[in-house]
């Protein structure tokens, strides 16, 4: 999961919920000073949440563009039935259809839409249905079709502990397979506008047991059933940006190059990153943005 480096809004942000035609969904919304040359939706990816874009918010604001992250359905603070078919893949992307229409205005430039992870899996559903109210699509650290087989295993597991034990249990079992954090010579000094890892920590723990079971369940099953639909995608004809780590767990670089090249899509590597370069490596993942919209657009 996306660990943000920081958990305050900017000034140029704030906090709401988007009412829209299929409810309403808690977003973070940043705006530049002047009239935005352009907007963009901002989709999470599996067990994330707008949080994990907070860290792009500021710079892309300053860029130009306003920016709104979304809290998907029975994500964080989006509220979600206790329902799996809720959650199916058309039911997700009918909701980015319904977000995009509801940020849309006529001062806010060309619409642009990204997802993160499972993010890009729903945002290319969306695309696939209806590209009309894009000018582009982002695809970040996302692949063309299902996780990686290590990813598959780990993914089976948590949807099987998530269908017998409850989400405090499974948060518990999960820190206890992770790597313990290091101890504190070896743990860097977080920056004035940083949380601490405690706080971080907290956040993570809290958001986990906010999100609905059943959301993890149905687009864990995604994750490890999706088909390769980027010739589809090509055939929209939509300008695609792939932008990854230099390394990947979910789906692997060489996977990303590949797809990249089949869409004729524009391709960012962000060095230093791994699968979260919009919280690892904020400043270079949103100046890579910031040029591709602004080329597209």
């Amino acid at each position: 999961m996306s660990r943000p480096p920081t958990l305050a809004l900017p000034a140029c942000a704030r906090a709401y919920r988007l009412d829209t035609a299929r409810g309403a969904f808690a977003v973070h919304d940043a705006r530049p000073d002047g009239a935005p040359i352009g907007t963009a939706l901002l989709v999470p990816g599996f067990t994330g949440s707008k949080e994990d874009f907070i860290a792009l918010l500021a710079p892309l604001a300053a860029s130009g563009f306003r920016a709104v992250a979304v809290d998907g359905r029975g994500q964080h603070e989006s509220p979600g039935p206790r329902d799996e078919p809720a959650y199916a893949q058309e039911e997700l992307a009918l909701d980015v259809l319904a977000q995009a229409a509801a940020v849309r205005n006529p001062g806010g430039g060309p619409l642009h839409l990204l997802g993160h992870s499972l993010g890009g899996l729903i945002t290319r559903a969306a695309v696939l249905r209806d590209p009309a109210p894009f000018r582009s699509l982002t695809v970040l650290s996302s692949g063309p079709a299902a996780i990686d087989a290590n990813q598959q295993t780990r993914v089976r597991m948590l949807i099987e502990a998530l269908g017998t034990i409850d989400m405090e249990r499974v948060w518990e079992a999960m820190r206890a397979l992770d790597a313990p954090p290091a101890d504190a010579d070896g743990t860097p000094v977080p920056a004035a506008d940083e949380a601490t890892p405690t706080e971080i920590g907290a956040f993570l723990r809290q958001r986990w047991l906010n999100t609905v079971p059943e959301q993890l369940i149905a687009t864990g099953r995604q994750m490890l059933a999706e088909p390769d639909r980027v010739a589809e995608l090509a055939r929209t004809g939509l300008p695609t940006h792939v932008v990854s780590g230099a390394v990947d767990y979910a789906w692997p670089v060489g996977l990303m190059d590949e797809m990249a090249r089949r869409l004729a899509a524009r391709r960012t590597v962000i060095e230093g990153a791994e699968h979260s370069p919009n919280a690892e490596r904020p400043a270079k993942t949103a100046e890579a943005l910031a040029g591709f919209w602004s080329e597209v657009g």
